[in-house]
């Protein structure tokens, strides 16, 4: 007897972006209080790394959950074309009124890919968002 088989497919991508951790709800003091030296005037910069989760069915036919190609293109869409060697705050405008936390950056990342994913059985199931080798952000949409 035949069975859906799930996997689940994980792509990675890599950028370069600068931002400032600032928030407009908090007065300069709270903002040096809560962010540190990540609340310089100048900013500072990352190289992230991102992880797109898939979950899907495995097709019969051609044994993937996701063609390889088509969420690569959908990553740099999504992704790349809108983050990479960015100012988070300046050039990004979600950026202009959410601080550019990674929590934040991992939702933007989930409504961008969201919105570009090709239609197939399968979900975006998670981003996981490398800020430094020991900072970490998992979002799942909730």
């Amino acid at each position: 007897m035949d069975r859906t088989r799930i996997a689940y497919l994980s792509k990675k991508v890599y950028f370069s972006a600068a931002h400032r951790l600032h928030s407009s709800n908090l007065t300069e003091e709270e903002n040096k209080e809560t962010y540190g030296k990540c609340n310089h005037p100048n900013g500072h910069g990352h190289n992230y790394t991102v992880e797109v989760i898939i979950r899907g069915e495995i097709d019969p036919k051609t044994g993937m959950v996701i063609n390889l190609v088509e969420l690569k293109k959908c990553m740099n869409v999504a992704i790349m074309d809108v983050l990479d060697h960015k100012n988070l705050d300046k050039d990004v405008p979600y950026f202009s009124i959410n601080p550019s936390t990674t929590e934040n950056i991992a939702v933007f990342i989930w409504d961008n890919v969201k919105e570009n994913l090709p239609k197939g059985n399968y979900e975006l199931y998670e981003v996981k968002i490398h800020e430094t080798k020991d900072n970490t952000v998992i979002y799942r949409g909730e």
